[in-house]
């Protein structure tokens, strides 16, 4: 695996580099040599912050985790790729064929599905043509963390979702 870390309001450390090539580097049973895996370390208050993004033919595969101390949330990533790595397998192969960068051992391997994805309800509503920030306080009227509509401006099928932070963003087919 090839590392690429980048640091963010944080000096990255020997310390800090080897603790993340040795931690994500577990996951190299699943993947072959040449993948590269993008790391960005960042510090915000009291919040230590890892992102972890590997792009696997077509699709990527990503977490980001935040605790108090760095070697934790470094810790704390690495186990959450490879429950979705072992949870998601099966898809993952569906969607990739040939399985892309992943080992051959890996996609070989039998694991147990921890949870099977149901959907267990089904909404239909009429979606009426409104603004973006329209969209937005419709949403926070519902409760909801996203919301959606027709954009009146181009008459495009959109999404509109609140953001950790309290701000809003705007999701839009690029056609």
């Amino acid at each position: 695996m090839k590392f690429i870390i980048l640091g963010k309001n944080i000096n990255v450390t020997d310390g800090l580099r080897a603790a993340v090539e040795d931690k994500i580097g577990k996951l190299e049973k699943y993947f072959s040599p040449d993948t590269e895996v993008h790391v960005t370390l960042s510090v915000e208050k009291d919040r230590q912050k890892i992102e972890v993004t590997i792009p696997v033919k077509g699709s990527i595969i990503r977490s980001e985790q935040v605790s108090n101390d760095m070697y934790v949330s470094i810790d704390l990533v690495e186990e959450i790729i490879e429950r979705q790595l072992k949870k998601y397998k099966t898809k993952i192969i569906d969607r990739h064929q040939s399985g892309g960068n992943f080992k051959q051992e890996f996609l070989e391997n039998d694991y147990m599905d921890d949870e099977e994805i149901k959907i267990v309800r089904e909404k239909k509503f009429d979606i009426k043509p409104m603004y973006p920030e329209d969209a937005c306080v419709q949403m926070e009227l519902l409760g909801h963390s996203f919301y959606v509509f027709v954009n009146a401006e181009n008459d495009e099928t959109c999404v509109v979702y609140k953001r950790k932070g309290g701000t809003y963003g705007l999701i839009e087919a690029d056609r």
